[in-house]
């Protein structure tokens, strides 16, 4: 038989309390890299870049060949808050599996709305978003620290 003291039980009830904030978590409003698609799109920052492994995104070879083609490969580089290539629109079908990849010269973070997903731009490391381009519309991919427009993404 165990006794608990008041101080031991404080101290569990402390535990609980941490324990489940740290399952919540508040970083989902901030950090759209950590938000989940409606269909299953991966978002994925260059591995030392990442806070937490996710289970379809991987830099290994072999799980990258296991992976399905992409459809549309986009890269653009930031230089200097020069968007190359320059600024317009990408229209892609809707269902193709999309990778983005950019590399800017400043730290910052990319963001794809509509589809809420996003990844890290450590500064001269390359970031990169692919998704299953699932939503038909007009979508604006850019940066937040310096709020440049990379370019618009039409789905149809």
């Amino acid at each position: 038989m165990s006794v608990r003291t008041p101080a031991g039980r404080t101290t569990a009830a402390l535990a609980a309390a941490l324990t489940a904030l740290l399952l919540v978590g508040c970083g989902q409003d901030d950090d759209p890299s950590v938000a989940t698609p409606s269909a299953a799109p991966t978002s994925a920052a260059p591995p030392s870049a990442t806070t937490a492994p996710t289970p379809t995104a991987s830099a290994t070879p072999s799980a990258a060949a296991s992976t399905p083609a992409v459809d549309r490969e986009i890269t653009v580089t930031i230089a200097k808050r020069r968007v190359d290539p320059p600024t317009g629109r990408i229209t892609v079908g809707k269902g193709e599996l999309v990778r983005i990849t950019v590399t800017s010269d400043a730290s910052d973070e990319l963001h794809v709305h509509g589809y809420d997903l996003g990844a890290r731009l450590p500064a001269g490391t390359p970031g990169l978003v692919e998704f299953r381009a699932d939503k038909t519309g007009l979508f604006e991919v850019e940066t937040h620290e310096t709020e440049l427009v990379l370019f618009q993404l039409v789905v149809r």
